[in-house]
C-alpha cells in the first residue's frame, strides 16, 4: 500500500485559498433587489413626469427618454447596493435610522439639484412628498430584500 504525504509547500498553498467577500457571496440576494429598485424607480419617474410633477431638463439621450436614464441605470443600482450592504451590518433600529437619513438626504439633494438646473418640480410639489416617498421606497426595497433572502 502506498501512502502519499503532502509536502509543506502543498499544504501552505491549500491554506491560502482566497475567500470571496460577503457581498459577492450574497449577490444572489442583492441582484433581484437592485433590479426591482431600478425598475420601480424608472416606472415612478415615468409616472411622475407624465403627471407633470417634475422633469429632468438636462439628461442623457433627451430625445429618446423623458427620465434621467443614467440615474436609473447606474446611480440608483449603485446606491441601492450600498444601502443593502449597509443594512446587512445593522440592527433594525439602525436600518430605520438609515432609511430616514437617506430619505432626508435625497429630499435635500433634489432641492439642491433644482438650484443647479438638473431637476425641476412643479409649483404644486412639496418636498415632504419626496421625503415620504423615499421612506416608502427604501422600506419596500429592504422588505423585498429580506423576503428574497428567506426564500
Amino acid at each position: 500500500m502506498n501512502i502519499a504525504k503532502h509536502s509543506k509547500d502543498l499544504n501552505s498553498r491549500q491554506s491560502q485559498k482566497r475567500r470571496f467577500p460577503d457581498w459577492i457571496k450574497n449577490s444572489s440576494n442583492f441582484l433581484p433587489s437592485i433590479l426591482l429598485a431600478s425598475l420601480l424607480g424608472t416606472y415612478l419617474d415615468l409616472y411622475f413626469i407624465g403627471k407633470g410633477f417634475y422633469c429632468f431638463p438636462i439628461r442623457p439621450m433627451s430625445t429618446v427618454f423623458s427620465i434621467n436614464i443614467a440615474f436609473t441605470l447606474i446611480g440608483l443600482p449603485l446606491l441601492i447596493g450600498v444601502f443593502l450592504y449597509a443594512c446587512n451590518k445593522m440592527n433594525s433600529w439602525g436600518i430605520g435610522g438609515l432609511i430616514i437619513i437617506l430619505s432626508l438626504l435625497m429630499a435635500v439633494g433634489e432641492k439642491q439639484a433644482e438650484t443647479f438646473g438638473l431637476f425641476f418640480h412643479s409649483v404644486s410639489w412639496n418636498h415632504i412628498y419626496s421625503l415620504i416617498g423615499y421612506i416608502l421606497y427604501l422600506t419596500f426595497i429592504y422588505s423585498f430584500y429580506c423576503w428574497s433572502k428567506r426564500g
